[in-house]
């Protein structure tokens, strides 16, 4: 059984610690260096980036974050996607980049615009339909050389990842289909 941290500096970070404890592992709420020394992978959750990077400068854990996540697996999802990219478009801020993609914030609009539709889902070679909900979304426009892409929602990539980052444009927490926090768990690092 694996501990499974979740920063827990703002956002919906709640959701991913009850997926986790579902899957049969152990949550910590990361919310200082000491909290993230027990953990033994890294969820980055949805929430507003422009308010969880400047908490991370102001709680020091920038660089904490960066030499974790060059040796272990982090998920980061929607805003925890554009923390963790290299390149963030219309931001004002400079990303931990620990992934090499690029990524365009807000890209499907206002939170009027959020959405559920279905992706198509490549994990363990096999190709399945998820049903992804998209709150104020993110939109991957490219990633490099050691980026897959592993989800597209018609042309757009959704879900991509290296070898121990995953990211995903969407909200996997808020359903009941945990296939891709245990994809997370079972295939990264």
């Amino acid at each position: 059984m694996s501990t499974i941290g979740v920063l827990a500096l703002q956002g919906d970070f709640e959701k991913h610690a009850q997926a986790i404890n579902k899957l049969g592992h152990s949550s910590v709420l990361v919310k200082d260096s000491a909290s993230l020394v027990k953990s033994d992978r890294l969820i980055i959750p949805g929430g507003e980036s422009t308010t969880m990077i400047k908490l991370i400068d102001r709680l020091d854990l920038r660089e904490d974050l960066v030499k974790y996540g060059k040796s272990r697996p982090v998920f980061g999802t929607c805003a925890g996607l554009i923390i963790v990219a290299s390149h963030v478009e219309n931001s004002g801020f400079t990303p931990l980049s620990l992934i090499d993609l690029n990524v365009r914030r807000n890209a499907y609009g206002r939170q009027i615009n959020s959405f559920i539709d279905d992706i198509t889902l490549t994990t363990n070679g096999i190709e399945t339909l998820y049903e992804a909900i998209f709150i104020r979304a993110p939109k991957i426009t490219g990633c490099g050389n050691n980026t897959k892409p592993l989800a597209y929602h018609k042309n757009d990539i959704v879900m991509a990842g290296n070898e121990n980052i995953l990211v995903a444009t969407f909200h996997p927490e808020l359903t009941d289909d945990l296939r891709i926090h245990d994809f997370f768990l079972n295939h990264f690092g």
